[in-house]
């Protein structure tokens, strides 16, 4: 049996207003864009998560939001600019078959590139901007079992190879 991951990084957020905190910048209007067509290239492929794991940053939850997908929404303290040692945390007790987990860079490509057996080739793997989407599956019956150098990597796709 396998289990599906689909890594996320979020879409673009704004820089507008310097008064707000880090944790509280939302998306900027590509960041919207981005999300609703990768919520869209989700769909359309068949990538559709049981499960979404994400940051409580304001820009997670709106990329979230914007990808309108049906899954229950986590929101995880611990996902707000994790390293990968603590997104392997979050996923291990992760309970869906699919499961969708938004988070940041740098944490969030360092721990793509761990989990896979073989890195994507693709030019902005190694970066994973903003909108970064990998899909993935592990070949495990239960989340507790993920172990890094495991993924196949399914799709991998970043924002602007996508949109209009």
């Amino acid at each position: 049996m396998t289990r599906r991951l689909i890594l996320m990084r979020h879409a673009k957020s704004s820089w507008g207003a310097a008064d707000l905190s880090d944790h509280d910048r939302p998306l900027n209007a590509r960041g919207r864009s981005s999300a609703n067509a990768l919520g869209a290239w989700l769909r359309a492929r068949g990538y559709m998560p049981d499960e979404v794991l994400c940051s409580t940053a304001v820009r997670t939850q709106e990329t979230a939001e914007g990808l309108a997908l049906a899954a229950p929404v986590t929101l995880l303290d611990t996902l707000y600019h994790a390293g990968p040692e603590a997104m392997m945390q979050a996923l291990r007790g992760a309970s869906g078959r699919c499961v969708l987990m938004l988070g940041h860079n740098p944490g969030i490509a360092e721990f793509a590139y761990d989990l896979a057996a073989t890195p994507p080739v693709h030019p902005r793997f190694a970066v994973y901007p903003t909108g970064a989407t990998m899909v993935a599956d592990l070949p495990i019956n239960d989340w507790a079992q993920a172990e890094e150098r495991s993924a196949e990597v399914v799709d991998f796709v970043i924002p602007r190879e996508i949109m209009a």
